[in-house]
C-alpha cells in the first residue's frame, strides 16, 4: 500500500500518485486502469489537460471504486472567479463521474487577474464546507501569493503543487508551505520530462546527471526511482507522469528502499535554481485557453 500524507485537515492523501498532463485522452484511459492495477490509488488530472473524462473512465475499466482512488483535479483561469469555479467543479465531477473529489486546486495565481483568483478559491472554500470536496489547495503559487490569498481568504491551503526536482527545488516556496501548514506536491518530480509547449527548451534532464547515475547503480534501481525516492524521503507528495506500463509500474516501485544521508544530501546540491516550465508571474499568454463544456 501506498505510504498516505495527512493533510493539515486531516485529510489522508496517498504520497505518490500519477500524472497525466500532456497525456493524450485516447491513452489516459489505459494509463490510469494500469496505474491501479499496478497499485497506485492516487491520480492527479487537471481541466486543462483535457482529459477528466479518460481519468474516470480509467478508474472504472480498472474495476477500482472510485471511493477507495483519491482523485486530484485543478481549476483553470478561465473559470475563475466565484460562480465559475462553482461550476467548474460541477464540469470536472460530471466528466470524471463522481460527486466528490478528494482534491481540488486552483492551477496557477494568475496574479494580473488575482481579485478573480481569491474569488476562485472563496469557491473552493464554500466546496469544501458543503462537502462536495475534501480538501482544497492551490498550485504553482509563490510565497507572495500565498500571502495575499491567506490575507484575503479564511482556510489555509492543504497542498501547493510546484515544479520541484533536484535541479529547481525552490527552497522559498517550500519554507513558506512549511510555515503555514501546506503541503509541497511535486510536478515534474524527476526532472521535467514534460513541459508546456514553448518552455524549458534548453532544459537539462535531471536523468541524465551522473550523481543520480551512481546512486541509482549502488542501490540496482533507475534514476526515475532514486528522484521519487528523494521525494517521498522529504516527506513531499510527487506526481509522476507516464503513460508506459513499464514505467508506470518502475515508478510506484519505490518503496523498498532508502537513501542515506549523504545521498540526500547530493542530491539536494544538485539544485541550479533554474525552471524548466513556466514562471508563474510570466505566464499569462496561456491564461486564454477556454475549458469546454464537454
Amino acid at each position: 500500500m501506498t505510504p498516505e500524507l495527512v493533510l493539515n485537515n486531516g485529510v489522508a492523501m496517498p504520497a505518490l500518485g500519477l500524472g497525466v498532463f500532456q497525456s493524450p485522452p485516447e491513452e489516459t484511459a489505459a494509463a490510469v486502469e494500469t496505474a491501479l492495477k499496478v497499485g497506485y490509488r492516487h491520480v492527479d488530472t487537471a481541466a486543462a489537460y483535457g482529459n477528466e473524462r479518460q481519468v474516470g473512465e480509467g478508474i472504472r475499466r480498472a474495476g477500482v471504486d472510485p471511493a477507495d482512488v483519491f482523485i486530484e483535479t485543478k481549476v483553470w483561469v478561465s473559470d475563475y472567479g466565484y460562480d465559475e469555479t462553482l461550476h467548474a467543479f460541477d464540469k470536472a465531477a460530471r466528466k470524471i463521474g463522481v460527486d466528490r473529489l478528494d482534491l481540488l486546486i486552483l492551477h496557477q495565481p494568475a496574479p494580473d487577474r488575482f481579485d478573480r483568483t481569491v474569488a476562485a478559491y472563496q469557491a473552493l472554500e464554500k466546496l469544501l464546507a458543503d462537502g462536495a470536496v475534501r480538501a482544497i489547495g492551490v498550485s504553482n503559487f509563490m510565497r507572495h501569493h500565498l500571502d495575499e490569498l491567506r490575507r484575503r481568504t479564511e482556510i489555509v491551503p492543504s497542498v501547493n503543487q510546484i515544479e520541484l526536482h533536484p535541479y529547481f527545488s525552490q527552497p522559498d516556496v517550500q519554507k513558506a508551505d512549511a510555515e503555514l501548514g501546506i503541503l509541497t506536491q511535486a510536478w515534474s518530480p524527476i526532472g521535467g520530462i514534460t513541459f508546456y509547449p514553448g518552455w524549458g527548451e534548453e532544459r537539462r534532464n535531471v536523468l541524465e546527471d551522473p550523481a543520480v547515475g551512481t546512486i541509482a547503480e549502488a542501490h540496482d534501481k533507475t534514476p526515475a526511482q532514486v528522484l521519487l525516492r528523494w521525494q517521498l524521503q522529504h516527506g513531499r507528495s510527487a506526481i509522476p507522469k507516464s503513460t508506459n506500463p513499464g514505467r508506470i509500474a518502475e515508478n510506484f516501485d519505490v518503496f523498498g528502499f532508502e537513501l542515506t544521508a549523504g545521498e540526500m544530501a547530493r542530491i539536494d546540491g544538485l539544485d541550479l535554481g533554474v525552471r524548466n516550465g513556466p514562471d508563474p508571474e510570466a505566464s499569462r499568454e496561456i491564461f486564454d485557453l477556454v475549458i469546454p463544456e464537454d
